[in-house]
């Protein structure tokens, strides 16, 4: 329709308005727009300093210019490799501020009340990605082992192992995957969800909550005393993963319910887990906040999570702050850490909040997702809290460490599991946000290792008196 001069003047006022008002409502869900200066961090207790040094090492060696580990090398590494064919970031990283000095030994743990067995306080573990590709697989559960990690995370599609009708399995994948993480001497925790961008004979959530626990009966029945975590589907706190409408924790409640009862009756001594919500804020249709769903979640439940789940599982990003910071500072600081709580990687505190509201301290914590991103796009929308907020590779590697050391002396007894992201899918570029989680450079048959990853080598590694092979000599 062609339109006056008149009428064009008369609808720009409106057209302005709605333009800033949608600005405004883009800055205030993705945080500040301009880079933050990064912030003295709190004080907290560090390892010994011999651990201390090695890592400092590790990350000012692996913020170099970047150097790539040969094919050969990547498949076999050596005993004592040098530092020049080791060390080998898939970016070049800005300079950025070296890690603190290390202060006194964490304290001694007590123990919790109710642990499941298999999981120490805090323990150690990574998402993976084996499922396509079996000679990846191999080399990064052999790079998982040689960090230190204790646990691999890996996700398990439904419709990857069930697509084809109700009760037609394909087990191949995970069969040669549950072998492959046993011959590594590592511990399996699965990821069990559908994916929502496939259609699928079972329909959506919650509707599909006996399909699915047929399914996890199936999986506990296979895999029994060989996966030892099942954590129950991911984000349903988002409506892209509940079948697209608004999220429902009554619905998940029932799920959960199901899906414990499937699994503990092939497998008793599996740990089931819940899912990970996703840190937001935004109440529509389109997501729930994380507190408020496992509020909900916990009056669903009566109350009582008996019946329901052994550990509660939580996602903890770090976005622009560094892990010691509180989520008081993060509501607090708008203009530095995005202004809400669920912007600190301390978020997993107000979690822990809830559960111990509903008398559930005896039940741990595991963290199923925690890392920090180093994306330098400017036009992404992580931007803000990665490069923007002068987060690189060298400062995504310190603060993981010092997260893993928060959590070790503020979180015991009841913090489980800490699974970090990601050794990442070899087919993602730096068009892809995963990308820039990653504590590895995606590749294969060439390895490239960044700062985090050696940093978290030397610091599990020394855990155990023990020294990262990677580490530069």
């Amino acid at each position: 329709m062609i339109r006056s001069r008149t009428t064009k003047k008369a609808a720009w006022p409106w057209l302005l308005i709605i333009v800033i008002m949608a600005l405004g409502a883009i800055l205030t869900a993705c945080g500040p727009a301009a880079p933050a200066a990064t912030p003295t961090p709190t004080k907290t207790p560090r390892p010994a300093a011999a651990v201390a040094t090695a890592v400092a090492t590790a990350v000012a060696t692996a913020a170099q210019e970047p150097t790539q580990v040969p094919a050969a090398a990547a498949a076999t590494p050596q005993p004592e490799p040098t530092a020049a064919s080791t060390v080998a970031p898939a970016d070049t990283e800005t300079a950025s501020p070296a890690p603190a000095q290390p202060t006194a030994q964490p304290p001694t743990p007590k123990p919790v009340a109710k642990a499941d067995g298999s999981m120490a306080s805090p323990d150690y573990g990574v998402q993976t990605f084996l499922w396509w590709q079996p000679e990846v697989a191999d080399r990064d559960l052999e790079l998982s082992k040689d960090a230190g990690f204790t646990w691999v995370k890996q996700l398990v599609s439904w419709q990857d192992v069930e697509g084809a009708g109700k009760g037609q399995y394909d087990w191949t994948n995970l069969d040669r995957i549950v072998d492959e993480v046993e011959q590594h001497g590592l511990k399996l925790i699965v990821r069990v969800s559908q994916d929502p961008d496939r259609p699928f004979w079972a329909g959506n959530p919650p509707e599909n909550a006996d399909h699915f626990a047929d399914f996890l009966k199936a999986i506990a029945s296979r895999y029994q005393g060989r996966i030892q975590a099942y954590q129950v589907w991911n984000e349903p706190n988002l409506a892209r993963e509940w079948g697209g409408r608004r999220p429902d924790p009554v619905g998940y409640a029932g799920l959960l319910k199901k899906a414990y009862s499937a699994i503990k009756g092939a497998d008793p001594k599996a740990t089931v887990i819940t899912a990970g919500m996703a840190p937001t804020g935004t109440d529509t249709e389109i997501a729930l906040p994380d507190v408020k769903f496992y509020d909900q979640m916990y009056q669903a439940m009566k109350g009582n999570s008996d019946g329901y789940f052994d550990m509660l599982g939580v996602h903890a990003a770090g976005f622009a702050a560094p892990p010691e910071v509180s989520p008081d500072e993060t509501a607090a600081d708008k203009p530095r850490y995005g202004g809400e709580r669920f912007f600190a990687f301390r978020h997993v505190e107000d979690v822990r909040k809830i559960m111990e509201g509903y008398g559930d301290k005896d039940k741990r914590v595991a963290i199923l997702e925690f890392g920090w991103t180093s994306d330098d796009r400017p036009d992404s929308p992580y931007y803000w809290h990665g490069a923007g907020a002068g987060i690189d590779e060298k400062v995504k590697a310190d603060y993981l460490v010092r997260a893993l050391e928060y959590a070790k002396a503020n979180w015991q007894p009841w913090i489980g599991l800490m699974s970090m992201i990601y050794m990442p899918d070899v087919k993602w570029t730096k068009n892809d946000e995963q990308y820039y989680w990653s504590i590895i450079g995606p590749g294969y048959p060439d390895l490239y290792l960044r700062a985090p990853y050696v940093a978290v080598c030397a610091f599990l590694n020394g855990l155990k008196g023990q020294t990262c092979k990677y580490a530069p000599k």
